[in-house]
């Protein structure tokens, strides 16, 4: 499902999110050319559990390292279609809501900080 649509107008992508549920159809997907779909959308799936490497056995590391590491990047929570179903909401609660606009599906930022949050090794091109 597509939650939003990345903007790039500022120092760091921030995700603007739909008012309602939009499936990320081939032909959806298709408008964020010349683009990867990755690059102009924040996608939402159901949670992998066991076969994510975030994921702990009970809970969702990264939505922790997330709530813990990095600033909240809104003061009120954003409109979200997913937030009753959102296991990070589930999980972290309201906090990991006001850290979401800035967590997009590929990220280009390659500081330490990121390389910490993402609790995983930096792929040189993710999507090829």
């Amino acid at each position: 499902m597509v939650l939003g649509v990345v903007q790039q107008d500022g120092p760091s992508p921030v995700v603007q999110y739909l008012n309602e549920q939009l499936p990320a159809t081939p032909e959806i997907l298709a408008m964020s050319a010349p683009l990867k779909p990755t690059e102009v959308f924040r996608l939402a799936a159901t949670c992998a559990e066991h076969k994510c490497p975030h994921f702990d056995g009970a809970d969702c590391q990264l939505a922790t390292r997330v709530v813990k590491m990095l600033p909240a990047a809104v003061d009120s929570l954003p409109p979200c279609a997913i937030r009753k179903e959102c296991r990070w909401h589930f999980q972290e609660g309201e906090a990991a809501c006001r850290r979401c606009p800035e967590i997009t599906t590929v990220s280009y930022d390659l500081s330490q900080q990121t390389r910490d949050v993402s609790g995983l090794p930096i792929m040189e091109d993710p999507l090829s």
